[in-house]
């Protein structure tokens, strides 16, 4: 019983240690992490107007009583993608936040990963919150400098352009994610040498992660092939994390996950947490969260890529 008791210590320890290592971040930045009260101001789209297909799909159901909502998901994921190949950032937060009460709602083991997550969403949301509140600064100090005698007075035209302009630069550098990009080069945030707290390198742990939950709920979604029984939701995670996310962490790291996904619940209670009753009905909900999750993953892989991000340290 002591040997039992001790061990189960023993793997408490290692799980609170994941939780804080999960992407690859430095504890003692973890630990630096500014409050969770502050959150980006973002109004998620209509439910109705989301859940509505050309396609004639039926929409997501509200689970009453549970903190996570699969349809909510869906809308925040469906509300980031803008113009061609961009990412509106606080709509893709708010999808993690989503996934964050995904995570916590399959117990406390799993439910630890989300903690290093969450720690990265808020870096994220306090540079923008720094961000605007440098670019209001600078927009009064500017509005004053041009009230101050002839000589600095505007025409009424270039006044309202240049601020215009600066609004964009400064107010908006964190509205998506090839504005944050575009805005932490300039400024010299991004360093691709040391690990820091950008936005940048922030949003890669998060892209990493997010390639895991897709993979898992694809694959969570899939029905069994005949004569074959559907496979446990514990190997399933495991499986698809050893392929995407495992690649970046050290073996300890590794061994760690693995342990936690061994509390994995089994699949009836993930029809519960999605609001539906069979693996049919799963399927056709998750294949649409599958398929909004690759549509924000891919535009993000290619920003991150095309400014040579995809490696920061």
């Amino acid at each position: 019983m002591g040997v039992k008791f001790r061990a189960c210590v023993a793997i408490v320890f290692i799980l609170l240690l994941l939780g804080s290592m999960w992407l690859h971040g430095n504890l003692e930045q973890h630990w630096d992490t500014c409050s969770l009260a502050y959150s980006l101001k973002y109004k998620p789209p209509s439910l109705a107007l989301v859940n509505s297909s050309d396609k004639g799909e039926a929409p997501l159901r509200v689970c009453p009583g549970q903190r996570f909502q699969i349809a909510d998901l869906l809308a925040h994921l469906q509300a980031a993608p803008v113009s061609a190949n961009d990412v509106l950032l606080k709509p893709y937060l708010a999808s993690w936040d989503e996934l964050i009460r995904f995570l916590e709602a399959l117990g406390p083991m799993v439910g630890l990963i989300s903690q290093e997550i969450e720690s990265k969403t808020t870096i994220i949301r306090d540079l923008a919150q720094k961000a605007e509140k440098e670019a209001e600064k600078k927009m009064k100090d500017s509005k004053r400098m041009t009230q101050q005698g002839d000589t600095v007075i505007l025409s009424s035209h270039n006044r309202s352009s240049s601020y215009s302009e600066m609004n964009h630069s400064l107010s908006f550098g964190y509205t998506s994610v090839r504005s944050m990009i575009k805005w932490e080069l300039e400024n010299g945030l991004v360093d691709f040498h040391q690990q820091t707290n950008s936005g940048c390198r922030t949003l890669l742990r998060l892209h990493r992660a997010l390639l895991w939950l897709q993979n898992f709920l694809q694959e969570l979604g899939k029905d069994a092939t005949e004569g074959e029984r559907l496979r446990s939701p514990s190997d399933l995670c495991k499986e698809t994390y050893q392929r995407t996310l495992a690649h970046h962490h050290t073996w300890f790291v590794r061994k760690g996950a693995e342990l936690a996904f061994l509390a994995m619940p089994e699949r009836p209670y993930f029809y519960k947490l999605v609001c539906v009753g069979t693996q049919a009905e799963a399927t056709v909900v998750l294949n649409r969260v599958v398929s909004a999750i690759g549509e924000v993953y891919k535009r993000n892989e290619v920003a991150l890529k095309e400014h040579g991000m995809l490696d920061l340290p």
